[in-house]
């Protein structure tokens, strides 16, 4: 047995002197904004529909669902889950209601005007899915009545 641990030392020796196997390296962080149909969504992001008229203004602070004869509803901006061409944002409001809304990148119409948004918006709230257009705030403030609603820079 003395024999056997006397053979094993050089060998445990060797072992510790021996450069250890280099880490494989680690695949670059993408830390550009994610986009979504030309939309930067680190910037704040408006989704609207009509019939009934409803909005939820997406910015980094959070989620603001508002609505004719309807409450304000704020959550917390998870930030969005991307997958494909659909982003996700999954929140629970101030008063621990689900509030889910999903863009799109499908140009989408509001059936309202001569406009053409670049998102088309899908938000769940109040046990009810509510359908419409989105695209960001910056661009929705320069548009004109009609035409791609579409940042200028």
């Amino acid at each position: 047995m003395r024999i056997a641990a006397l053979f094993s030392l050089p060998v445990l020796v060797l072992a510790a002197c021996s450069p250890s196997p280099e880490a494989p390296e680690a695949p670059p962080i993408d830390v550009s904004p994610a986009t979504l149909a030309g939309v930067d969504l680190s910037r704040p992001i408006r989704a609207l529909g009509n019939e009934p008229f409803w909005a939820v203004e997406i910015t980094p602070e959070g989620l603001v669902y508002s609505g004719v004869d309807r409450p304000e509803q704020h959550a917390d901006n998870p930030g969005p889950l991307l997958q494909g061409t659909t982003a996700r944002y999954e929140a629970t409001t101030l008063t621990g209601k689900p509030l889910t809304v999903a863009l799109i990148a499908t140009t989408c119409s509001d059936g309202m005007s001569d406009r053409t948004y670049p998102l088309t918006a899908v938000v769940k709230v109040d046990g009810e899915t509510l359908t419409g257009c989105a695209a960001s705030i910056s661009a929705l403030a320069t548009a004109g009545e009609s035409g791609l609603v579409v940042d200028k820079d």
